[in-house]
């Protein structure tokens, strides 16, 4: 093992190009601390917030961007006896994913589901943990309820297609393009809607019979009015991000005559306000990654070097599934 590491430091605000790959000394090993080599990280659209200081989480500068990341322990802390050296780990973050080499406090690594390779791993947490929080823990999804997903080729879309699947319902899966729908279908959705042919309202009435759906999930933020219309009488409308670029403001009235629900998803923080909580959300989704009914979908990786190339290309929005970097092999 070298005495340092690369890693991607953002040391001001601003575009990917900004970003620099340096070289980093070791951090040292306190006490409940665990060392990770990294082989691969995931790129998450809020990555590109954060550079930019435009999310929630706005760390000190310098930091090393990434939410998420996979490897294997390469050492743990005298007082660390859940983890050892050579056991492949998730990696949970607010920062330091994108490099080859992490300490973390032991309770933020998990176990790699069985089968899944590092890059799948890497990609895993934040999307899926975010589709099962907002259908499971807050909207209490059940089986034969109808769960509109939109931008259901993303990373949380696909995820939420999955998760909804999973959890029973019927799926109507909303994309811009006819390929991304297919991805869609390949993943469990029961119906496609391309809304660059048609309003996604009204084809969500027909495929519910005017009902409108139970649970409608937006990663996206597209139209305000657009969106509450997909709800029925009593349902719920998830507000998971704004993919699409703009922040729509809700009408108090349309929400008012739909006797509905606007609720605000922030998977990260929930978790870190209520551990207990992730806990079981966590048990419960390795339950479905062992059961073969949630796996990230990885189209495309680059090597750590290449991380701005990536980054651009999350952010024109024509990715499909996760896009991770990688280390190495």
């Amino acid at each position: 093992m070298s005495d340092s590491y690369r890693a991607v430091v953002c040391s001001e605000l601003g575009p990917p190009e900004r970003l620099q790959l340096l070289r980093l000394p070791h951090a040292p090993l306190a006490p409940g601390m665990v060392r990770v080599e990294l082989k691969a990280s995931g790129i998450n659209f809020p990555d590109l917030l954060v550079i930019e200081g435009k999310y929630q989480h706005r760390p000190a500068l310098p930091f090393v961007i990434g939410q998420e990341a996979a490897g294997i322990v390469a050492e743990a802390a005298p007082d660390v006896d859940t983890f050892s050296a050579g056991q492949q780990v998730i990696v949970r973050m607010q920062t330091g994913g994108y490099a080859e080499q992490t300490v973390v406090p032991v309770d933020q690594i998990i176990g790699l589901p069985a089968g899944f390779s590092f890059a799948e791993g890497a990609t895993f947490l934040v999307a899926h943990l975010t589709a099962y929080h907002a259908l499971a823990t807050r909207a209490a999804l059940s089986a034969r309820q109808n769960l509109v997903v939109l931008g259901a080729a993303g990373g949380v879309g696909l995820a939420a297609v999955q998760v909804g699947k999973a959890l029973g319902a019927t799926v109507i899966a909303a994309a811009s393009t006819a390929e991304k729908l297919q991805y869609a279908a390949r993943f469990g959705a029961d119906h496609l809607v391309n809304y660059s042919e048609t309003r996604v309202d009204e084809a969500v009435k027909r495929l519910t019979a005017d009902a409108g759906a139970d649970v409608v999930l937006d990663p996206v933020g597209i139209a305000q009015d657009v969106a509450l219309r997909c709800v029925n009488h009593g349902g719920k409308l998830l507000i998971a991000g704004f993919a699409g670029g703009s922040i729509p403001a809700y009408a108090a009235n349309r929400i008012l005559l739909r006797g509905g629900a606007v609720i605000g998803i922030r998977a990260g923080e929930a978790g870190r306000r209520n551990p207990q909580m992730r806990r079981h959300e966590l048990e419960a989704l390795y339950v479905l990654a062992a059961q073969g009914l949630v796996r990230p979908l990885v189209l495309a990786t680059y090597p750590l070097h290449r991380y701005a190339e990536a980054m651009h290309v999350l952010a024109s929005r024509q990715a499909i599934g996760r896009i991770a970097l990688t280390n190495g092999d």
